[in-house]
This record gives C-alpha cells, sequence and structure tokens, in this order.
C-alpha cells in the first residue's frame, strides 16, 4: 500500500510546530530553572533598601572600603608601570578610564613593548577578558527580570573583580530589584577610582621599588581570593583549595601553562566533587 504524498506546506507547518514544541520546552526549563534561583535567593534576601537610589549609595558605600583601596593600590602599581616603561600619562591612563581591566592592560603595555601588530595586542587583551563572560553569566540571572535590557551592554563596562566578587557575595541579601542599582554604585565608584589611582602611581614612579610596585598589582587577585572565601558555597572554597595544589604541580610541569592548567584542573575538579557529593549530602542533611 502506497503512502499519500504529503503536501510541502503541510510538512512544514508540522516541523514548525515541532521545533515551536520544543522551543516552549526549552524556555519552560528555563523559567523553572530561573524560579528556583530567585526562589533560594528571594529565601535569605532582606529588606536592606526601600527605593533603587537607596540601593544605589549603599553599593557607593561598601565600595569606599576594601574594594576601592584594594584597586586604587593595583591601579597605583599599574601607573609605576607604565612610566617606567617609557609610556606617556596621558596614554596609561586612558587605559585605565576606557578598558578598566588590569590584566589586559598590562598584558597591552608588554605586547606594545615588543613590538606586536594591532591585530595580534587586540587577541591578546580580548584573551584576558574572557574572564568577564563567566562573571557577567554568572551576575545576569541574579538581576531583576526588567533590569535585563539593552542598557545592560553600557553598565557591564563597571564590572570588576572586585565588584563582581562583592556583588556575588551581597546579592544573596538584597532583593532583586534593588540588585542593579547597587552593583552600578559599586562599579562606578572602583572605575571612577582607577583614574586617579593610575595618575598617583604615574606620578610617583622611580620613588617606589618595583617588588612593592608589583605587589600593589597583585593585591587585587588577592582580595578576590579572600572575598570568596567568605561566600558561603562549598564548590568555590574547594575550587580555590584545589587550585593552591595543582597550581606548584603545574608551574613544575610546565610554567608557561601552569596557571591555565592549574585552574582547569581544579576549577573542574570542584565542580564534579561539588555536584556529586557535596550537594547530595546538603540535601541529605535538608530533608
Amino acid at each position: 500500500m502506497s503512502t499519500p504524498p504529503i503536501d510541502p506546506k503541510d510538512l512544514q507547518a508540522r516541523r514548525t510546530e515541532r521545533t515551536g514544541d520544543r522551543v516552549a520546552t526549552e524556555m519552560d526549563s528555563l523559567e523553572s530553572h530561573q524560579s528556583e534561583i530567585d526562589a533560594s535567593t528571594h529565601s535569605i534576601a532582606t529588606a536592606r533598601f526601600t527605593s533603587t537610589h537607596d540601593a544605589f549609595w549603599s553599593g557607593v558605600r561598601d565600595g569606599r572600603g576594601a574594594p576601592a583601596m584594594v584597586l586604587f593600590a593595583g591601579m597605583v602599581g599599574f601607573g609605576a608601570m607604565g612610566r617606567t616603561n617609557g609610556f606617556d600619562l596621558w596614554f596609561t591612563t586612558a587605559t585605565s578610564f576606557l578598558m578598566f581591566a588590569l590584566p589586559g592592560q598590562i598584558v597591552m603595555l608588554e605586547m606594545i613593548l615588543v613590538g606586536a601588530s594591532s591585530l595580534t595586542i587586540a587577541l591578546a587583551t580580548t584573551l584576558t577578558a574572557t574572564r568577564f563572560v563567566t562573571m557577567t553569566a554568572t551576575l545576569f540571572p541574579m538581576l531583576h527580570e526588567r533590569d535585563r535590557n539593552k542598557a545592560l551592554y553600557a553598565k557591564v563596562h563597571l564590572l570588576a573583580m572586585t565588584a563582581w566578587a562583592v556583588s556575588l557575595k551581597e546579592f544573596q541579601t538584597i532583593e532583586p530589584k534593588y540588585r542593579l542599582s547597587y552593583f552600578v554604585g559599586l562599579g562606578i565608584l572602583c572605575w571612577l577610582i582607577s583614574v586617579p589611582g593610575t595618575i598617583v602611581g604615574f606620578l610617583i614612579a622611580g620613588s617606589v621599588p618595583m617588588p612593592i610596585t608589583l605587589g600593589l598589582i597583585f593585591i587585587n587577585p588577592l582580595f578576590f581570593l579572600l572575598t570568596f572565601t567568605e561566600i558561603k558555597v562549598s564548590g568555590y572554597r574547594l575550587a580555590i583549595l584545589l587550585g593552591s595544589i595543582a597550581g606548584p604541580i603545574c608551574y613544575l610541569l610546565d610554567r608557561d601553562t601552569s596557571l591555565l592548567t592549574a585552574g582547569l584542573i581544579g576549577g573542574t575538579l570542584a565542580y564534579w566533587i561539588d555536584r556529586r557529593w557535596i550537594r547530595c549530602y546538603d540535601r541529605k542533611v535538608s530533608s
């Protein structure tokens, strides 16, 4: 018995229907996942603020302490490095204002010094900035739905290691509708403080020994590391511990790729252990 021919329009309609069902299923899954995130954060969020204005200035006040001081110190070291290597004040300061990413700024200076092409410099600095993708992807689901719009493309420039670490910790106690305002207040202060920090470092270059200059640059990642130890997520602490163990071993094997390899090994192992053992144990305890 032969099968009757299918009308191409009917076939296309069936495909569209199946695709629509699949997309709807995936969207339902994402919304369900988002609801779980919102529910978990709502459960510990408190009424800290009464308005977005209050949340913004609270972010500024929280940024005045350790985050701004750490970032300022790092930029002082960068400013001194810029002058020591023969760059002028305007160029060195402009990198802090426009890029606002210390590792990328350092890589750019080093690439210019070795005479790399513009394309190579762009690729190298872009690679150093890939960490912002995961940082943004982590904070984005924690924002209120009304704040997830095109304006975030401009506000994401305020994202830095310090602002991200503090936001990740504080967001758990802030209502979703005030989180973006808090982040903007915190991020603006950190961004603006980087410019005078660079200028100060440039002006005092030569009067500060090089080991101290390099030490100032590494204060920022040290603050980032210490901030993560305060976050009550076992996976993060475990990743720091495993990375600390894998780092020296990978350095002995191949120092050029040791940082990347140690991060990959430590982070992957921490993720697997957290998913396989720690979360299962926490669910059993809570039930």
